[in-house]
């Protein structure tokens, strides 16, 4: 039986690393393989050491920029602390692939057109895998986190319905923290502040 990759999975920090330094424990004392952030690491509090706490306790960390990030600070953060931004590349790990989209820029919405085919440019690069995770700060359309009142989008949808990826993480609307569906044999999750552990 292939072995299962253990994630941490969080988003939404908005600058405070008081909130990184207690998952970075977390995400050791869980011995993760990977740490996935789902975007507004940045924000009330600006701390530029909001991914120190997790690459000192030598944990491999993916991220997608939110709508608090710019696309200079999301560059920053990944040059700085080396660690791969999955909405600009996708990212394999032995037999698993991550993929995904951000929103940075204050960006509320997507261009639906150029985010579903920039998926499927990804998509098509890590097919082979084994395992697939697709990230985004924004939810996905027809989803439980639309109770917000936010509108989730359609390319994320349309993607998770024809990629068909293990996972669908996203963060973005901080009550929907914990949610949980199904979509075809994708688990989607909402994550937070308090972060996820999930394995595949």
């Amino acid at each position: 039986m292939a072995k299962k990759f253990k994630i941490l999975a969080a988003s939404d920090f908005h600058g405070d690393s008081k909130i990184t330094k207690r998952l970075a424990e977390k995400a050791e004392k869980e011995n993760v393989d990977l740490v996935v952030l789902a975007g507004d690491l940045v924000g009330f509090a600006e701390s530029e050491n909001i991914i120190k706490p997790f690459t000192e306790k030598g944990k491999k960390v993916v991220f997608v920029p939110g709508n608090w990030e710019t696309t200079e600070t999301s560059n920053f953060l990944s040059k700085i602390y080396v660690v791969k931004n999955v909405g600009e590349h996708y990212v394999k790990y032995g037999d698993v692939g991550i993929f995904g989209i951000g929103s940075p820029d204050w960006q509320m919405k997507l261009n639906e057109k150029k985010a579903f085919e920039k998926l499927k440019l990804d998509f098509n690069k890590i097919k082979d895998l084994e395992k697939k995770i697709m990230v985004s700060h924004l939810h996905a359309a027809d989803t439980k986190a639309e109770f917000s009142g936010f509108e989730g989008s359609t390319a994320l949808r349309k993607a998770i319905e024809e990629f068909r990826p293990d996972l669908f993480i996203s963060g973005h609307i901080h009550e929907a923290e914990g949610l949980q569906e199904k979509i075809g044999k994708t688990r989607v999750i909402s994550v937070g502040k308090k972060g996820k552990i999930i394995e595949i």
